[in-house]
């Protein structure tokens, strides 16, 4: 009797231990859950290969650092035409897309908001004509095989240029390519000039290129251009914290490049396909804000305070009209709704 009320207080013991072991498991499963509301699953984000921040973060693996339980899956598109397109049938939650197809997006709808710039374009996006052509001067155009991909911020430059300087786009032969296929036409010989962007724009430099004018030097004569981040509206509202990790990783993009930017252009060369020196000479080119610099009233604004990004866009809208590449822009405030401030 004694060795088995022994042996019962054993089992006694360990089922009370086993007991008390086992409701921290239970309680645990719950917290993780309510901790993992907000990071969905998958995130599928449509980049384009330009030097900036978005395209470092992807390079260095912060994303996938940053987010371990999230799927990262990053799609490359040639333009923000390819992005809106992708946003409209739901392929993508995020996208980088320039100004012009953004506005072009706002105008139609789509249903999305501007969470963040990327880039503000100077001499990173340029009118490159060929040195053996006697184009001197943008008046010179006339007459001429002038490559732009339809609906990008290099097409709403080359119009406005042209517009400024009295040429009327008929009186030239302005060609849709896309970047790829504008290098490809420049080998050929097929054209005489293209306005577009890096790594394409130094490729053609090196060929018999030169530089007729700038993004920046547009800039500074009040058009200006950038490339920005969208989200869907519907994955902003179902994850703003991840919008604000996200934007937190970006950051980081932005500290390494102005800390080191040596480090950050060794990190980017591989994607662009280009050397080290000429990657920071590209990413020169470029204005890099990050989130506080974005939230001045000069660039996204607050909640409060209402920031003159929106002016641009609605502007950028209302030439695009005027030029008949969209039937109609919407007013202000449509353009303010679509730029998403975070609290």
């Amino acid at each position: 009797m004694k060795k088995i009320n022994i042996l019962a207080l054993i089992l006694i013991f360990l089922l009370i231990i086993s007991g008390c072991s086992s409701k921290p498991q239970s309680s645990e499963k719950p917290n993780e859950e309510n901790a993992n509301e907000d990071v969905p699953k998958e995130v599928r984000i449509g980049y384009q290969v330009i030097p900036n921040a978005e395209l470092l973060a992807k390079q260095l693996g912060s994303v996938e650092k940053k987010f371990p339980n999230t799927k990262i899956t990053w799609l490359e598109f040639d333009s923000g035409r390819d992005v809106n397109t992708a946003i409209a049938s739901e392929n993508i939650d995020l996208g980088l897309v320039g100004s012009v197809p953004l506005a072009t997006g706002i105008a139609n709808n789509l249903p999305y908001q501007v969470y963040f710039i990327h880039d503000v374009i100077g001499d990173a996006e340029s009118l490159v004509v060929r040195e053996d052509t006697g184009i001197e001067s943008i008046k010179d155009v006339a007459g001429k095989k002038i490559a732009v991909p339809f609906g990008s911020t290099a097409h709403f430059s080359l119009l406005t240029a042209l517009n400024k300087a009295g040429i009327d786009p008929n009186q030239l032969s302005v060609l849709d390519m896309q970047p790829q296929d504008i290098l490809a036409a420049w080998q050929r010989g097929d054209i005489d000039g293209a306005f577009v962007w890096h790594p394409t724009l130094g490729k053609i430099l090196e060929d018999n290129g030169s530089v007729l004018l700038s993004a920046k030097k547009l800039a500074e004569e009040g058009v200006i251009t950038s490339d920005t981040g969208v989200v869907q509206k519907k994955f902003a509202d179902k994850y703003p914290s991840f919008i604000k990790e996200y934007i937190s990783v970006l950051d980081e993009s932005i500290n390494l490049y102005r800390e080191d930017p040596k480090k950050a252009a060794k990190t980017l060369a591989p994607a662009l396909g280009l050397t080290e020196e000429q990657t920071l000479q590209q990413m020169e080119g470029l204005i890099w804000l990050d989130y506080s610099e974005q939230k001045a009233s000069d660039y996204l604004g607050t909640n409060e305070e209402t920031g003159q990004f929106a002016n641009v866009l609605e502007s950028t809208g209302q030439f695009l009209k005027d030029q008949a590449i969209i039937p109609s822009s919407p007013d202000l405030s449509t353009y303010q709704s679509a730029i998403l401030h975070l609290k």
